[in-house]
């Protein structure tokens, strides 16, 4: 079996008890930083065995994972915070688990978009999540295409471009939309502001950012579709 661990996107208490059950009792946990996973692990008393799965060799490592499993051995998979796969990585893994009749269990756990959502106070009935940008080839083609999107829109971002994607938000979709943006969620300096790109240039530009952002454009409200036709 291959469990899809969630953990803490900030706080170590945002962690399930199931969840601290599979990783003690699993033969090895693959995780992004093992540095980081071990500072949980031992934050729980919890001794195993840790072995790196990232972005830079999960094709590779993929064949000899699928090779443990095959054995009957229990692995977990864990991100340095949240659910893996979801803007982290771990879906070629699931994706080869699957071909190879191994079966695959995701626990329910912390994912930073969806306090980021419900703290927006926008409509959750139905978003589009579109997680981190690419830093460069196609970020106007998808701003263009976000300016036609009446659905709220969920974005992820680094600090370091928090500015530029405000600009951006601006330049490609106008200054009326409303934008929540939450940072640092259930760590100390949490904080989540709300307002227009404007605004909001203005409060980051007097105000560093720091932290890992998420970003949320609410939905078109009637007047800016009025304004539209």
């Amino acid at each position: 079996m291959l469990y899809i661990v969630p953990t803490p996107v900030g706080n170590l208490e945002d962690i399930t008890l199931r969840a601290l059950r599979i990783l003690r009792e699993v033969r090895l946990v693959l995780c992004e930083d093992t540095r980081q996973t071990r500072k949980l692990l031992n934050h729980y008393q919890i001794s195993n065995q840790l072995q790196a799965y990232h972005k830079f060799n999960e094709r590779r490592s993929c064949e000899l994972i699928i090779n443990q499993l095959s054995t009957g051995i229990d692995i977990a998979l864990v991100s340095d915070g949240g659910t893996p796969c979801i803007s982290d990585p771990g879906y070629i893994l699931v994706e080869a688990c699957m071909e190879a009749g191994i079966q695959v269990q995701c626990l329910p756990g912390a994912t930073a978009f969806v306090p980021a959502l419900v703290a927006s106070g926008f409509d959750t009935s139905s978003f589009v999540f579109e997680g981190f940008l690419p830093h460069k080839k196609g970020r106007e083609t998808l701003f263009k295409k976000f300016a036609q999107e009446e659905r709220t829109i969920i974005l992820y971002e680094s600090p370091y471009r928090v500015i530029k994607t405000l600009e951006q938000i601006q330049q490609f979709i106008g200054d009326q939309r409303l934008i929540s943006i939450t940072r640092e969620i259930s760590k100390m300096y949490e904080e989540t502001v709300r307002g227009t790109s404007p605004e909001l240039l203005e409060h980051f530009k007097k105000k560093e950012p720091r932290g890992e952002f998420v970003i949320i454009l609410g939905p078109t409200s009637v007047k800016e579709r009025e304004e539209e036709d």
